[in-house]
């Protein structure tokens, strides 16, 4: 086996236990150091050393300062032993002339021409780092307004989008990949019916997330099938009414065709705002599951919670005092990577330095129930992930109130929201749910909160780079019930459901349910439980079968929002001609190799 040496001269295996043939075709790719030839100069292990020794470095402005070497143990060995992972951009760059460390940011957009173009300018800047960029172009006045400079018209907010994803579109996160963004319009602004439609056209877009930043107001309009009035952002006056009926239905049209927009709930977002003072939030990250300020960033990580299993096969529970550990050495960690990040602009170091937001979430829930022997359909299944979220929630708050003893409460805490409820804390939020795609990939766990997409599936990421994935626990279990074999494995590699393959037991196929034998309000119900323990949002998409109606995207819409969640997402399998995870035009000697590695 090939190796390299590391930081101490000793000799290490470029693959590691535990991370697969997958894991080390993602980190060849993306996260390990190459040279100015390309050629791979890190290992691993030594991608690990790396991270934990930047961040440890933290440790030297607050005292005691010998915990340094401690602190960096630590940080190496919950990275080490995939229980806990940070996002991308601190993977990639911690340690590395380029240290931007944070996934997140969020860029005004006002109502000129210098605004639009300083953000284009700070976008690119941002992208070239390794970040991820959110705007809201609510501000913005609307197609045909008058712009009296010129005496011309405004060519409105969907125009100047289009600029935003090309310039996306020629500059790569950190030489690595291209960026991603995410766009807002509220749901009132004139040009809204415009901007559902944008993705309605193949290809369009193809560098954002589109989501409607949908009111209370609309809702109760939309409830009471009313109409509501759309209002100029120049003027602050309304222009003309809407029936709130029709706006919706054509934006559940445009979601069941091809999964955009979604939707955020603003004023579910505003009135969770922790420091209102500093103004108001109307955008989130790429992924929607990061309300941010304006110039505001976040860092985010994620425990993998398929790691915290313990007792016999036959009484498996999860290992709470073991990820109690996890998450205060996690927190620290994430504590650490505000202080050792280099940000693009100073006001983005500004504002992050403010807040110290950072976003504590989980991976591997799938894979914990499986392991639990929990079907993800069931009410067990929804119970268990609130019971463990919220211990999450309250174990990080206690690890952000204990440091805040020694560091200090982020600097805007005494005008927060909580500065009259709670003892002082480190950071205005500390949890949130990712989607954690690429890193799930690299822990070798189901991603997020999510489902199985599919016992077998197929991933297509990096530019169209395939990931075969056969679930480990579905080959242990039919080995175990001496059913496994070559056939049954081209059948499973073969769809997105086993529920059909009547020689799997039943107790199995009911065990590995995928996201498309899933209800969509079994969907939508799993992320409220997450959200109702989560300071900023949760990630998650709604993955619905081909067959299914625009009814059902309707549903989950109006059932998020009745039940709290910050926003939402609606995916219908094969309502586009690409797709990151599918089922079909899988080799079966890909997935037996995937296996056998």
């Amino acid at each position: 086996m090939m190796t390299r040496a590391n930081f101490t001269g000793r000799r290490t295996p470029t693959n590691l236990p535990g991370l697969s043939r997958n894991a080390l075709a993602v980190l060849r790719r993306r996260y390990l150091t190459k040279n100015a030839a390309g050629r791979v100069m890190e290992t691993p292990d030594e991608m690990f050393r790396r991270v934990a020794g930047d961040i440890a470095r933290a440790e030297a402005a607050y005292p005691p300062h010998t915990r340094l070497a401690q602190a960096a143990g630590n940080y190496y060995r919950l990275m080490r032993a995939l229980e806990f992972l940070p996002n991308s951009p601190t993977l990639m760059n911690a340690g590395r002339p380029l240290q931007q460390l944070s996934a997140c940011f969020v860029l005004p957009i006002d109502d000129s021409l210098d605004s639009i173009f300083d953000t284009l300018k700070h976008q690119a800047l941002i992208h070239q780092s390794g970040g991820g960029t959110g705007f809201s172009f609510s501000r913005l006045r609307p197609k045909d307004d008058r712009v009296a400079t010129t005496s011309g018209v405004a060519s409105g907010p969907v125009s100047f989008m289009h600029i935003f994803n090309t310039a996306t579109d020629v500059i790569k996160q950190g030489g690595t990949r291209r960026g991603a963004n995410m766009g807002i319009l509220r749901i009132d602004h004139p040009d809204i019916l415009d901007f559902i439609d944008v993705k309605r056209k193949p290809g369009a877009m193809n560098n954002f997330n589109l989501s409607v930043g949908i009111t209370d107001a609309f809702m109760t309009a939309l409830d009471q099938r009313r109409t509501y009035a759309l209002n100029n952002p120049r003027t602050g006056k309304p222009t003309r009414r809407l029936a709130a009926q029709e706006v919706f239905d054509r934006l559940v049209q445009a979601a069941w065709e091809n999964g955009e927009p979604g939707v955020v709930f603003l004023d579910t977002i505003g009135r969770q705002n922790p420091t209102p003072h500093l103004g108001a939030i109307e955008a989130t990250n790429p992924c929607g599951e990061q309300p941010l300020l304006p110039h505001e960033s976040c860092t985010l990580g994620s425990l993998n919670l398929s790691r915290f299993v313990t007792g016999s096969p036959d009484t498996p529970t999860i290992d709470y005092p073991r990820l109690t550990d996890a998450i205060v050495t996690a927190v620290r960690f994430l504590d650490g990577v505000i202080d050792r990040n280099h940000y693009p602009l100073p006001v983005i170091e500004e504002r992050t330095k403010s807040t110290r937001k950072i976003g504590l979430g989980v991976m591997g829930f799938a894979d914990l129930l499986i392991r639990l022997g929990i079907p993800y359909d069931t009410t067990d299944a929804v119970e268990t992930g609130e019971g463990v979220m919220r211990f999450i929630h309250e174990r990080a708050h206690e690890a952000s109130v204990e440091l805040a003893k020694s560091r200090g409460p982020f600097p805007a805490f005494a005008e927060s929201r909580m500065a009259a409820i709670h003892a002082p804390r480190r950071h205005a939020t500390v949890t949130t749910v990712a989607p954690t795609g690429t890193i799930s990939i690299i822990a070798d766990c189901s991603p997020g909160i999510e489902p199985l997409y599919g016992v077998s599936f197929m991933r297509t990421v990096m530019d169209n780079v395939r990931l075969i994935s056969v679930h480990p626990d579905f080959v242990r279990l039919t080995k175990q019930a001496g059913i496994y074999s070559a056939r049954l494995l081209r059948r499973v590699t073969a769809q997105e459901s086993i529920q059909s393959l009547s020689e799997i037991p039943r107790a199995i196929r009911q065990l590995f349910v995928t996201a498309h034998d899933i209800p969509p309000s079994h969907h939508v119900r799993m992320q409220a439980a997450f959200q109702r323990h989560s300071d900023s949002g949760v990630s998650k998409t709604i993955n619905l079968p081909p067959q299914a109606s625009r009814k059902d995207v309707a549903e989950a819409f109006l059932l998020a929002y009745r039940l709290g969640c910050k926003g939402l997402t609606v995916f219908r399998s094969g309502s586009r001609d690409a797709q990151v995870m599918s089922c079909a035009q899988i080799e079966y000697c890909d997935a037996a190799r995937e296996i056998r590695s």
